[in-house]
């Protein structure tokens, strides 16, 4: 239906009798002559349509509007003298319509494809038409150049692509599962899978060594800008490997990744930091280094301090720091209750500063400068290398919550403070030597920080072997950060029984839970599982990050809103009551309603 796209058309093709398709961009009437934008995925082309060249054609043009499908056939012409738009590939060009074939018309739409639309629900509900706009067709275009590069990248280093079941058991593994009935075995469930975790493993087990895939995975959790029900994974796994050998491959594919897709050189390889360095310098395990305002530990200032806030954080085995957010003095009283909210939202009981409104500190001006001793004040003031207009923040008690709530707080000041603002750099990171543990505050169990399947450090192995347990023990773990967003995460993983039993126990796992809930992927470690180990990259992320956008949304082609629907097909949507009673399911009964089923 076409001889070229709206993007493809140049000097060289003047004289050229041409076929175009697309929608109409804008109409513009220049004194009866018909001037039509048309468009295409590709791009613009320029067509006029003249009386003198096409009668038929130029009345035609006078009843089209925009978002019309129309064909076009005419000459390709140089662009009258001083009428060239250089922004354009095809600004030196027009076609002189000799024919135009009206192919469909479309009605007045729900919002203007050219302007820019805050209201996202809306967006959403025409989403098919939300993808008409460049900046969204550009993202998916973008989206699928990672794909590709992806799958480029990986065959090249001698990896095969491998699909695994969507409908799957339902294991413990941190979010909650979304169920499926079955039919034909009534009371019984699968889940849509969180990851495929085990089915990868297994695949190692079963010997191909070397394993992606591009997997859809599903959580039923609480939605944000960078989270959705079901996202896309870029998932590896690997056997006869360590931790430094998934380093390189993801390092290598992220330099093909960036290049590809952005243009973009990154380094060769990525710094490092271990987590307790990332969260007592950034109070965060997916720091963002693009900014300074680094955690500094005050304990040595406060050791002896009378102010009972700081020396009780002490006493009790905890820390005291401090984030000096240089040249922010002049905070707002509606910043400082914001930054506030933030740091008891995080779980503190409040959030202590001092502004800085002179060199001297009887000009500081801060609620708690009466309970500090001077020689404590200048110590810190060294220590933090406090000048005229800074703002210094302040977190006590216990160490992971006190570097999380100045992490939070750290950001946010970065946010108040524009220090981001313009800022396209690409900060690459490496997090390891994640917890292989963590107290679960409501049981006092110790759950697994990752999942159940990570290798300890080979320091730590024998202390879980011999049932030393604490939240000390260090995982072979490991997460790929990028401007403050966890790119992807992965470990080294268990692949003896005695050590996966150590693991289980640790756990509170019994061996008849175990056998229970993983039995198929234990009986597998039973015949000679191989060493091995992977990582799965955010491909939302990834490209949400490749293409500047702050939202996963605009980088999906139907995502779901914060609340779970999908406004364009109304769904979750309520089903046919035949439906619900073939799977033998009743759903609770609402005020004022029948219960269906």
């Amino acid at each position: 239906m076409r001889t070229h796209h709206c993007n493809e058309l140049r000097s060289a093709h003047i004289g050229e009798t041409v076929t175009l398709i697309g929608w109409v961009n804008t109409v513009r009437d220049q004194g009866g002559v018909i001037f039509v934008d048309l468009r295409d995925r590709e791009g613009l082309t320029q067509c006029v349509f003249r009386p003198e060249e096409s009668p038929e054609a130029a009345a035609a043009s006078h009843k089209l509007r925009g978002e019309d499908v129309v064909q076009v056939i005419g000459k390709v012409a140089k662009r009258l003298e001083g009428t060239a738009n250089e922004k354009l590939g095809t600004g030196e060009i027009e076609i002189v319509a000799s024919e135009l074939v009206v192919v469909n018309k479309a009605d007045v739409l729900p919002f203007q494809l050219d302007k820019e639309l805050s209201n996202e629900d809306l967006r959403m509900r025409y989403r098919y038409l939300d993808i008409r706009r460049p900046r969204l067709s550009q993202n998916l275009r973008t989206r699928h150049r990672v794909t590709k590069t992806t799958r480029d990248f990986l065959d090249e280093q001698g990896f095969c692509e491998i699909e695994t079941p969507i409908l799957s058991k339902s294991t413990p593994e941190g979010a909650r599962d979304f169920l499926v009935p079955s039919r034909l075995q009534p009371g019984s469930f699968y889940a849509l899978p969180q990851a495929p975790q085990q089915y990868k493993q297994l695949l190692m087990v079963g010997g191909m060594e070397k394993y992606f895939q591009i997997a859809k995975c599903f959580r039923d959790e609480d939605l944000r800008a960078d989270r959705q029900p079901e996202f896309t994974q870029i998932d590896i796994e690997a056997s006869f490997v360590g931790q430094e050998d998934i380093i390189k491959l993801v390092e290598g594919l992220m330099g093909r990744i960036f290049k590809e897709a952005r243009g973009a050189e990154i380094p060769a390889s990525f710094d490092r930091l271990t987590y307790r360095e990332a969260m007592n310098t950034y109070g965060s395990d997916k720091p963002d280094r693009r900014f300074g305002m680094h955690i500094t530990d005050l304990g040595d200032v406060f050791a002896n301090s009378t102010f009972k806030v700081f020396s009780g954080a002490l006493q009790s085995g905890g820390v005291v720091k401090a984030i000096n957010a240089k040249g922010f003095s002049g905070i707002t009283t509606g910043q400082v209750e914001a930054l506030t909210q933030i740091a008891v939202q995080a779980g503190a009981k409040g959030l202590a500063y001092i502004q800085v409104r002179g060199e001297t500190v009887d000009t500081w001006r801060s609620p708690i400068t009466k309970f500090l001793q001077p020689e404590e004040l200048e110590a810190m003031k060294a220590k933090l290398n406090v000048e005229t207009g800074d703002l210094i923040l302040f977190a006590a008690g216990e160490w992971e919550h006190s570097c999380d709530i100045l992490g939070r707080v750290r950001l946010a000041c970065a946010g108040y403070q524009n220090l981001l603002e313009g800022n396209e750099e690409l900060n690459f990171l490496w997090v390891t030597e994640f917890p292989l543990l963590a107290k679960d505050e409501e049981t006092g169990r110790f759950v697994a920080v990752h999942h159940p399947f990570t290798r300890p450090l080979k320091e730590d192995e024998e202390k879980l072997m011999n049932g030393e347990l604490s939240t000390e023990l260090r995982a072979q773990a490991y997460d790929v950060v990028l401007n403050g967003y966890e790119l992807g995460g992965g470990s080294i993983r268990i692949h003896e029984a005695p050590l996966q039993a150590a693991m289980f126990k640790a756990l509170g796992i019994s061996d008849e839970t175990a056998a229970e809930e993983f039995g198929h992927i234990l009986d597998a470690f039973r015949f000679g599982a191989p060493p091995h180990g992977g990582l799965a990259l955010g491909l939302d992320r990834v490209v949400m990050l490749i293409c500047n956008e702050q939202s996963i949304r605009e980088v999906m082609a139907f995502p779901k809103n914060n609340k779970g629907s999908d406004l364009m097909s109304q769904s979750p949507a309520e089903v046919d009551p035949k439906q619900l009673r073939d799977l033998r399911i009743q759903t609770v009964k609402k005020p004022g309603t029948a219960a269906q089923g």
